[in-house]
């Protein structure tokens, strides 16, 4: 119990750090969005760059390019890479979300974490549905088409972030 205590001291004091320094540059963009929305911003690019950087680590360095074979059956080295990093990126967006943009939740741990998981796969599910209907439906590039869910995935997951998984109890 008292390891768990450290853990959760040692992760607010880090968001509380990494809030602030976030906040410096706010000034900035003071007049285009709201605070909390900013360090959402910041900490979604902050998470999708590590993302980048460990599927390439894992993919050229770890797997070496090469198939990954786990004894009844083979991941080609792109969907292992994948499988490697997804539950890294995933814990560390999570995290990020938790102590730095949305710390005022009241919520508990272990529910805003299974809350996180069903906004990703509303996510999952509207990149896939989206991408269906502006590259298949509507013929639009697959690149534009990309870029169009992933503005809309923003605004729906800061939404569904902010009033479901990391909401604020009124009482």
């Amino acid at each position: 119990m008292k390891f768990k205590k450290e853990i959760e001291n040692i992760l607010e004091t880090t968001g509380l750090w990494i809030r602030e320094f976030i906040d410096l540059f706010y000034p900035i963009f003071k007049r285009y969005m709201p605070l909390q929305f900013f360090r959402y911003g910041v900490t979604g690019v902050a998470n999708l760059v590590f993302d980048w950087v460990l599927y390439f680590l894992i993919y050229n360095f770890i797997l070496q390019q090469q198939m990954l074979h786990l004894g009844i059956f083979t991941l080609s080295s792109h969907i292992a890479s994948f499988a490697i990093k997804f539950p890294i990126t995933l814990l560390s967006g999570f995290l990020l979300q938790k102590y730095v943009t949305f710390s005022e939740s009241d919520l508990r741990g272990h529910r805003q974490l299974f809350r996180y998981l069903i906004v990703y796969g509303v996510n999952i599910l509207i990149n896939y549905f989206g991408l269906k209907l502006f590259v298949d439906l509507m013929n639009i590039f697959p690149s534009i088409s990309n870029m169009i869910v992933s503005v809309i995935t923003v605004f729906v997951s800061y939404f569904l972030q902010k009033s479901y998984t990391f909401k604020v109890s009124n009482y």
